[in-house]
């Protein structure tokens, strides 16, 4: 049997648990996961490896309509992911309306690769109305397979699985096949950091963060981790810090914890909290934060 591989790359609007189904599909937490609009930044690969197949998926932030350029990067991200797809993997849900972003739903029809759309969280909803967005889909976007699925309760993922795969190109494995992802730890120490921001801080607090790895070293018995967080003013450093720097210590452990459940090893976490004004909107800046080539 011929050897498949390609590149499948997941888009949708925030929230509709495009982050959840791809940690799901790797079986790993790659993609950090919070009830928040813009959650995920990057673009971010996880890998799937089968003895005849692999499975490149990539996570992709939520469509959106630019207000700054760290956004008009984001969707860069985006419109470079439909691009380069072997296979799109498109998220709505049983909550949006359909017709949000119609200009992405027409790029969809209007695609030569495979597209499979997705109607998660099917399983806080009725049949009559997961039919019904099934018969929307289906007539937006006619030669999509239309897939209702339930990401949180692990429905129908087996189905999305074996629908990929048959659809795949020929090809050798791109990646080494022990890989998982294309990212290294720094990284995801950066997101799971940048994870408990969004839990902890309420308003516009998380959106005006940025998190940088100062120092990252591996002992034998634990990694030492040094983080500057950014922040946009300096009232809002305040906040990250809170009275007596508890909030900033909240948001650390919570971040060590997870990170040792991550490394399967103890961490030493150390946070700074800095002002930088424009790293929104700065090219230098973003293009060092991993936003801009």
């Amino acid at each position: 049997m011929a050897h498949k591989s390609g590149f499948v790359n997941i888009i949708g609007n925030p929230n509709v648990g495009k982050s959840t189904l791809m940690n799901a599909m790797v079986g790993e937490k790659l993609c950090i996961v919070t009830a928040k609009a813009q959650t995920t930044r990057h673009r971010i690969m996880g890998i799937v490896n089968g003895e005849d197949f692999q499975i490149v998926y990539s996570d992709t932030p939520g469509i959106l309509k630019p207000v700054y350029r760290l956004q008009q990067n984001m969707m860069n991200f985006v419109d470079t992911a439909i691009g380069d797809a072997d296979i799109i993997l498109y998220v709505t849900d049983t909550v949006e309306k359909p017709d949000k972003n119609m200009d992405y739903v027409e790029k969809l029809s209007r695609l030569d690769c495979p597209v499979i759309i997705v109607i998660n969280k099917i399983d806080i909803s009725s049949q009559e109305k997961v039919r019904e967005l099934m018969d929307w889909w289906q007539e937006k976007v006619p030669a999509a397979i239309i897939i209702p699925a339930s990401a949180q309760e692990n429905f129908n993922l087996e189905t999305i699985m074996n629908t990929v795969v048959e659809h795949l190109p020929e090809s050798p494995a791109w990646y080494d096949k022990d890989t998982f992802t294309d990212r290294n730890l720094r990284f995801f120490a950066s997101e799971i950091i940048r994870e408990k921001i969004l839990l902890n801080y309420k308003d516009e607090i998380p959106y005006s963060c940025q998190v940088e790895i100062e120092t990252f070293k591996e002992g034998e018995e634990r990694y030492d981790i040094g983080a500057i967080i950014y922040v946009m003013r300096d009232s809002q450093k305040g906040i990250i810090i809170g009275k007596g720097g508890a909030a900033l210590k909240k948001t650390g452990t919570a971040a060590r914890i997870e990170m040792e459940d991550f490394f399967q090893k103890k961490v030493f976490l150390q946070l700074l909290v800095k002002v930088d004004p424009d790293w929104r909107e700065s090219r230098r800046e973003l293009r060092k934060f991993g936003y801009e080539d």
